[in-house]
């Protein structure tokens, strides 16, 4: 079992910052890649950035040079730093993970979600 806890979320004026979190734990062999989606009232999800294994990232277009993805392996724990925050970025944030545990078998694992609030 793969478990995932986020935590960061919350109001924030336009222009504000804020940094999630979120921590794996349980029965992991490798962490192949981690990521940052999210999903506002009636849009699809969307990747908002991503981090591979070897530490290659990804982002939505949109928040290029506003928001960074980084980790820390020692805490098996991935972060969404997110400044200069826009009222349409006003969405549930979810953490995604991906890799192997230690049956070598492939898992994929969802956090709960966060609300991120940006009022103009």
């Amino acid at each position: 079992q793969v478990q995932l806890v986020e935590s960061g979320g919350g109001l924030v004026q336009a222009g504000g910052s804020l940094r999630l979190s979120c921590a794996t734990s349980g029965s992991i062999f490798s962490l192949n890649a981690q990521g940052w989606y999210r999903q506002a009232p009636g849009k699809q999800r969307e990747m908002v950035a991503r981090i591979t294994r070897g530490g290659s990232t990804t982002y939505l277009d949109s928040v290029k040079g506003r928001f960074t993805i980084s980790r820390d392996n020692d805490k098996k724990t991935v972060y969404l730093q997110m400044s200069s925050l826009k009222p349409e970025d006003t969405a549930v944030y979810y953490c995604n993970v991906k890799g192997y545990n230690f049956d070598r078998a492939f898992y994929e694992v969802w956090g709960q979600g966060t609300q991120v609030t940006v009022s103009s």
